[in-house]
């Protein structure tokens, strides 16, 4: 399933950083623009599905973006990244053509939950999401957080051991780092709680798909950067 492809129009260095890491953390293709000539050309030129679009750009004002991609593209969704306080300016957005906006600072879950709602609106679909999926010839629904194994038998998950699984199927392609799985998982950067918690849960889930923790052949440790997950084909 193709990925929904966002831009984000943003001048700050840290927020633009954070917003893209965000959104491709969970699962989205982004592409960014710094100022308003580039933001515009984007916004017009660009294959995207949706426009994130700060107001207050270097080198002209964001709501010309919009009114360029309102000419251009009518149908395109655009959510604006507001500031505080910043009330007439999210109003002028509003009758000018946004779909939504959030406002600054934001939060993680409140970002994704109005990027989510606004591409459902225009019928796209969001970031892909693994329900079920089979590894060691066992079944597992990650909704209901069950494991059946081949033998019939069967397991249940935690919460976080069903999301572990759910992240690494997602990105089955490449090897996935210790960091970005706790910040999925826990929604924070945490680095109190270090690598060790997503390691606990891989010893826990090991023993539950049948992986031999000496020689795994689901759950590999990828030395240096952290977990990869062999599915059945």
């Amino acid at each position: 399933m193709a990925r929904a492809h966002i831009l984000v129009v943003e001048d700050d260095a840290a927020i633009r950083r954070g917003v893209v890491d965000c959104l491709e953390l969970a699962g989205y293709q982004v592409s960014s623009a710094v100022d308003f000539a580039s933001g515009r050309q984007a916004a017009v030129a660009l294959p995207i599905d949706l426009a994130l679009l700060d107001l207050v750009l270097p080198g002209g004002d964001g709501l010309d973006i919009l009114a360029a991609i309102r000419r251009a593209r009518p149908a395109l969704p655009v959510v604006l990244l507001t500031a505080r306080g910043a009330q007439a300016e999210r109003v002028r957005g509003l009758r000018a053509g946004a779909d939504d906006y959030v406002v600054k600072p934001f939060g993680v879950e409140e970002l994704l939950a109005r990027v989510e709602a606004v591409l459902r609106r225009a019928g796209v679909k969001a970031a892909p999401t693994v329900a079920t999926l089979t590894v060691a010839g066992a079944v597992i629904d990650l909704g209901c957080r069950d494991l059946k194994r081949a033998d019939g038998s069967r397991a249940d998950l935690t919460e976080h051991e069903a999301d572990l699984l759910r992240l690494l199927a997602e990105r089955a392609d490449r090897a996935v780092p210790r960091e970005e799985l706790t910040s999925l998982l826990w929604k924070t950067s945490a680095p109190d709680l270090g690598s060790r918690a997503v390691d606990m849960l891989v010893l826990r889930l090991r023993p539950k798909l049948g992986d031999n923790a000496k020689a795994p052949r689901v759950l590999l440790t990828v030395r240096g950067i952290g977990y990869r997950l062999v599915l059945e084909s």
